[in-house]
């Protein structure tokens, strides 16, 4: 299994998902979806049960309709698309898609969210080495979640749900989002690092033509990371922290 970990002042750029790689978000992420499948399951008698394995499967790193329309057709649902505005209430994908958000989005209001402190140091360290930094995230919620946890302007990038859905771009695993993502930066892929946690994600960086496409194993097992295509897998981004170049001195 590869496990070179990669220097990254030598990349163009660092682009980053969000959840689960630069804050705890996706067991928020994670706890919203078990609350509404449990109860769609529990009112169309679907089984088997909806388990976290469905959403490692299923829904993680994809947009959230896709993610719905993905779980209830492993179960062989088919229920209408909807609208983007339908009510939560609504047994739509869209529906349902609003009531995880809703979901969602309560919980982060009321217990806030701050960034994994591996994250927090190597973030801070490639801005320091002047890398360009971006974040690729499926979800709507990226701007309010990168400012809650204080993060926001180590970014010059955000690719998120809402810019997807207003440029037609494709959900992880597509390319599309990996791509614009690299885009706007302004770098080119195969010179750049991609940093992922969901499998969805990291296929995504590797169809966008991201040579070195690093796992970040918070749940989704090193082995299927492997198979998705990572060049590197780490359980915490504190492992890709740059040694002090030649010359430097602790405390200079």
């Amino acid at each position: 299994m590869p496990n070179s970990v990669p220097d990254l002042r030598r990349a163009e750029g660092v682009l980053f998902d969000l959840d689960g790689v630069l804050t705890p978000t996706a067991e928020v992420h994670m706890r919203a979806w078990q609350a509404v499948f449990d109860g769609v399951f529990a009112q169309w008698g679907i089984t088997p049960p909806y388990t976290d394995a469905d959403y490692y499967a299923y829904v993680d790193g994809k947009k959230r309709y896709d993610g719905v329309a993905s779980l209830l057709h492993s179960r062989n649902v088919e229920i209408p698309w909807g609208q983007v505005d339908d009510p939560p209430e609504k047994d739509t994908i869209c529906g349902i898609g609003n009531r995880k958000n809703a979901a969602f989005a309560t919980a982060l209001r009321r217990e806030g969210i701050g960034p994994f402190p591996g994250s927090l140091a190597l973030i801070r360290q490639l801005r320091d080495e002047g890398i360009p930094q971006g974040v690729v995230s499926s979800s709507k919620n990226a701007e309010e979640v990168l400012e809650t946890a204080g993060i926001r302007d180590f970014f010059t990038v955000v690719v998120d749900g809402r810019v997807a859905e207003r440029d037609g771009l494709a959900s992880k695993p597509a390319p599309d989002m990996f791509r614009a993502g690299a885009v706007a930066l302004g770098v080119n892929p195969g010179e750049s690092v991609a940093v992922e946690d969901a499998l969805s994600g990291v296929e995504s960086a590797v169809a966008a033509g991201f040579s070195t496409v690093v796992g970040v194993d918070r749940g989704a097992g090193a082995g299927a990371l492997h198979e998705a295509g990572a060049t590197c897998i780490v359980d915490d981004l504190a492992r890709l922290l740059l040694d002090p170049s030649p010359g430097d001195t602790p405390g200079d």
